[in-house]
């Protein structure tokens, strides 16, 4: 007699199989983070550079002028000694 449980039950079975599973998860996790990282190097990047750029010009003796709408990078004024 033909059996009309046993291709639902293999169907069940296979559905339950999670061998594959972790590596789609890690793959999913690896593309947020990287997503993540992406949009936060974007939005931080220009700041940081701007705030090593100000450190590097204070440690040399210059002046900073934050930046403005005219130089949204700020400027490094030296005041050079007269001969």
């Amino acid at each position: 007699m033909l059996d009309l449980h046993k291709p639902r039950v293999f169907s069940i079975e296979k559905w339950r199989d999670e061998q594959g599973a972790t590596a789609v998860e890690y793959g999913l996790l690896v593309g947020l983070i990287a997503v993540f990282l992406i949009t936060a190097m974007s939005t931080l990047g220009n700041s940081i550079s701007n705030k090593f750029r100000e450190t590097a010009c204070k440690t040399t003796g210059g002046v900073w002028t934050a930046a403005t709408t005219a130089d949204p990078d700020g400027v490094c004024s030296k005041d050079l000694p007269t001969p």
